[in-house]
Formats: C-alpha cells, structure tokens, sequence
C-alpha cells in the first residue's frame, strides 16, 4: 500500500545534532583586525586584548582575571601599550578595536608588571599563586626592596569550618570572590569589602565567623581565588604536612551524581584518594559553579568501612 504524500518514512530523529535537541548557537561576530606586536591579528568583534595575546600564543600575566568573571582591572599586572593611548591599558578588560596598535612586551609594560609584582610579594605571600615565581624571576622583581617596612597582615589562617580555610595573608583584593559570591553567580553576598586604603580587606559579615554569615558553602569563591588565600580544608592540611604534590594527582571530569542538574566535576585525586573538586569553566551547566554538594560532598566515595 502506497504511503500517503506528506507521511515521513521513518520517525523524527532524537539523535544528538538532530533539528529538535541542537543547542542553540550564539549569532556569529564579524572579525575585526589589528596589529599585534608588529603581526596582524583578527579576532571576534567584542574579543579583548587578551583574547587575542591568547589566541596568538602571547604569554600575559593575569592574577585578578577570570574567565567566568566581569574583569575589575585590580591586579594591572596584564597592562598592554596601545598606540595614542597615554596610559597602559588593562587586556583584561580592553576591546579590541579596528586599527589598533598594541604592543604586549615593551620597556614600560615590563617595567610597569615589575612594580606590580614588587609591591603585591612585597605585601602578600604568594607561595601559592600559580606562577607568580617564575612572573617575579622573567621581569626581575626585587620585593625586598621595598624593606621590613612593607609588613603583610601578619594573621593566623582562619579555620572556622571543616569545609574551607581563609588565609588572608595571602588575598590580593582582586574582588573575585565577592563578585563570585555576589550578583555574578552565587547572590548569597555573603562575601565584600571592609574598611578602606591601607585598611581594606575581604570580610563576611561583621568580619566574623564564617559559620556565622550568610555563606552557603558552595565554594565558588575557592574556583576563582588566583592566590590560595581561600583553599580547600584537605589540601590546606596538606601542604601544612608537606604531603600536597600536584605533580602526583590526576583530573577526572565526571558528573555530579547528587541531582539531575547535570554538574560536570572535576576529581582531583592523590595516592587514590580525592583532594579536592572543581568543576569546568567551558561547561555550559555550571560555568565552573558548583553547590556544597558537588564541591564538598566526596567523602562517600572513598569511606572504606
């Protein structure tokens, strides 16, 4: 018997890619060119000077940038020269412009990284900021320099919870977790700023005990903290021991099996045990966020009763 016109000869396709289940695309960007370090470059329109130093293999130091963040420009250790411009610019945050020139490795952008360097080790221990030695030794930095006079906090880390450790000796004031925390992503506030100049600080509420504020626990602000002054509880005690070793652990992107969400995490795991999660900033359910459960709730998976 002939099919009636019109009739489909086989079902709609429910395979991933078909017309009905494919993730809808942002609309394209047009390419907009400049020169960079004397070499064309095209990226996307709204592309940042970092994303194109990135893009063409141009190593820029960056602390206080973070890929899933709005760039608050506080850290200036990523500042560029853009030809006409009186000042350096941040790439963190500067839009490519049509016809621009940029320079990402001169006498003043180095001089000027210097500086930075000098005053933030001069002030706040960096023993855990990835790549801020090998930062300080490329630009020759000379933070004693600035002598016994340039003191750090000089405070006992905060071990008020079993989940996550504050050391703020080692906070830069990038404002990532508050931002984190904040509006950006968590809107649990429960992280800012207190006092001001010389005084100001990353705080909770009434610079109490974080069992005592507005926190949940999620950790997103342990994700985007670039210098280890908010640390995971284990690995805290762990380099206290001496026995954290990055070189030793490997990453496995799984997913969160807690709810139906779909969390991607990421278990980072040492002498077969899980030290930490973290989650994939490129993941389009999380963006790198993660609840208490997902970041926190692994002991389960390695209780051997």
């Amino acid at each position: 018997m002939a099919r009636p016109r019109g009739t489909p000869s086989s079902p709609p396709s429910t395979v991933w890619g078909s017309t009905h289940d494919r993730v809808p695309l942002a609309p394209p960007r047009r390419l907009l060119e400049f020169t960079l370090d004397g070499a064309l470059v095209r990226v996307p329109e709204g592309a940042t000077i970092l994303d194109a130093c990135r893009a063409a293999g141009t190593d820029v130091p960056t602390l206080c940038h973070g890929d899933t963040l709005t760039p608050k420009n506080a850290c200036r250790v990523c500042v560029v020269e853009v030809e006409g411009a009186r000042t350096l610019a941040p790439a963190c945050s500067r839009r490519a412009e049509p016809g621009m020139v940029v320079r990402s490795d001169t006498e003043r952008t180095r001089h000027s990284r210097k500086i930075v360097l000098e005053l933030l080790a001069s002030s706040v221990d960096l023993s855990t900021t990835p790549r801020a030695a090998e930062w300080i030794k490329e630009y020759g930095a000379e933070p004693d320099r600035f002598g016994p006079e340039a003191r750090r906090l000089g405070e006992e880390p905060r071990i008020d919870n079993d989940l996550y450790v504050r050391d703020y000796d080692k906070c830069i004031l990038c404002y990532k977790c508050v931002d984190a925390c904040g509006e950006q992503w968590q809107n649990s506030f429960a992280i800012s700023v207190t006092g001001r100049g010389f005084d100001a600080r990353i705080a909770v509420e009434h610079d109490g005990p974080l069992t005592e504020s507005a926190c949940v626990y999620c950790g997103n602000c342990i994700e985007v903290c670039p210098t280890g002054a908010l640390s995971f509880k284990r690995e805290f005690d762990m380099r206290a021991d001496g026995t954290w070793d990055e070189g030793a652990q490997t990453e496995t992107t799984t997913v969160c099996a807690y709810c139906g969400v779909g969390c991607n995490l990421t278990l980072h795991v040492q002498d077969n045990e899980i030290v930490k999660v973290t989650s994939p900033h490129d993941n389009p359910v999380t963006h790198g966020n993660l609840c208490i459960k997902g970041r926190f709730g692994f002991q389960h998976v390695q209780n051997r009763v």
